[in-house]
C-alpha cells in the first residue's frame, strides 16, 4: 500500500467514486427537506457533518499507505481504550492503564514490522501470541504491587480494555499487509457502515419486536434481519473487492458483517447500559465517541481476517 499503488488500484478508485457519490447524494437529500420541505432533520444533519470529517480521514489514510494505515489503526485503539477506561473508571489505575496502552502499541508494531523468519510485512506470529504475554503483564501489576485487595475488576477491566478495544481492533490494521489489502479494508469498512444504517433503516420502517429490549431497546428484530439481507446480498454486488473469494467465502462474509457487525453493537451496548450512559465519548459530532463508532468493526475484523487466512491467506 502506497499513494502510487492507490492511484493505480482500480478498487480503490472506484471506491472513492463510490463514497464521494453517496456523500453528495446524501448532502442533497437533507438539504433537500431541510430548506425545500422545512423538514426537522438537525440529528442526521450532524451526523452527516460527521461524516463529513470521518470519511476524508479514512481514506485518506488508507491512501497514504501500509505505515499510515496501521498507525491510525493504532491510535484509534488507544484513544477507544482510553474512553472505555474513563466511563469504567480503569483510568484512575495507572499502571494498569499504562500496561494496556504499551500492549495496544504493541499490536500496532508487529503489525509493522517484517516477520524475521519469512520476512513479509507483518510479523503474525508474534501477533497471534502477543495476547499472552499482555495479560501476563496486567498480572504482573499487582503482585509487583503486592496488593491483593480490589485488584480482581481492575485485572478484569484491563484484559477487556486489552482484548477487545486493542487485539481485535488491530486485526484491521493487520490487514494493511494483504494482497488485497484495498478491497478487504473499503470493504469492511463500507460494508459495517452500511450495516448498521440498514438496521436502523429496517427497524424505524417495519420494527415491531425489540431485539434486545434491555441492552438497546430501539432495536428490533425486523432491523436486525433487514440488516443481515442487505450484508448477504452486499458481497455479490461488490465482488470486485475480492474476486477471488469463493461462493462459500462470499456467504461467509455475508454472515458475518450481517451478524457479527450488530453483535459489536450490542456489545458495546451492554457497557454502556451497565455504567448507565448513552455514548463513551463526544468526539465526534452525531456519532458519540470513538468507540460507539467503530463497535461493530471490532468484532467483524478479527472473524473475517481469520476466515481469509483460512482459505487464501494474506500474501
Amino acid at each position: 500500500m502506497s499513494p502510487t499503488e492507490a492511484i493505480a488500484s482500480e478498487v480503490f478508485r472506484i471506491y472513492l467514486i463510490l463514497i464521494a457519490t453517496i456523500l453528495v447524494v446524501a448532502g442533497a437529500a437533507l438539504a433537500a427537506l431541510r430548506w425545500g420541505l422545512r423538514r426537522d432533520v438537525g440529528h442526521a444533519w450532524k451526523a452527516y457533518r460527521g461524516w463529513l470529517v470521518i470519511v476524508p480521514l479514512l481514506v485518506g489514510t488508507i491512501f497514504l499507505g501500509r505505515a499510515a494505515t496501521i498507525l491510525f489503526v493504532t491510535l484509534v485503539g488507544i484513544f477507544g481504550f482510553k474512553e472505555y477506561a474513563r466511563a469504567t473508571g480503569l483510568y484512575r489505575d495507572w499502571a494498569m492503564t499504562t500496561v494496556v496502552y504499551l500492549g495496544i502499541a504493541a499490536v500496532g508494531v508487529v503489525s509493522f514490522v517484517n516477520d524475521p523468519q519469512l520476512g513479509r510485512p507483518g510479523w503474525y506470529g508474534l501477533f497471534a501470541i502477543l495476547p499472552a504475554y499482555v495479560i501476563a503483564a496486567i498480572l504482573l501489576v499487582p503482585i509487583v504491587r503486592n496488593r491483593s485487595q480490589g485488584q480482581l475488576q481492575v485485572i478484569a477491566l484491563a484484559l477487556l480494555g486489552f482484548l477487545y478495544i486493542g487485539w481485535m481492533l488491530g486485526h484491521t490494521s493487520y490487514l494493511a499487509n494483504a494482497n488485497h489489502a484495498y478491497g478487504y479494508l473499503l470493504y469492511l469498512i463500507f460494508a459495517v457502515e452500511l450495516n448498521d444504517v440498514a438496521a436502523f433503516t429496517f427497524g424505524k420502517l417495519f420494527g415491531r419486536h425489540p431485539l434486545r429490549s434491555n441492552i438497546s431497546p430501539k432495536k428490533t428484530w425486523e432491523g436486525s434481519f433487514g440488516a443481515l439481507a442487505v450484508s448477504l446480498v452486499l458481497p455479490w454486488l461488490m465482488r470486485f473487492s475480492f474476486p477471488h473469494f469463493s461462493v462459500l467465502e462470499l456467504v461467509l462474509t455475508g454472515v458475518i458483517v450481517g451478524i457479527a457487525g450488530q453483535l459489536g453493537d450490542l456489545s458495546i451496548s451492554v457497557i454502556k447500559r451497565d455504567l448507565g450512559i448513552k455514548d463513551m465519548g463526544a468526539v465526534l459530532e452525531g456519532h458519540g465517541g470513538i468507540l460507539d463508532r467503530v463497535d461493530s468493526l471490532i468484532y467483524v475484523a478479527p472473524l473475517f481476517f481469520h476466515m481469509v487466512r483460512w482459505f487464501h491467506d494474506l500474501y
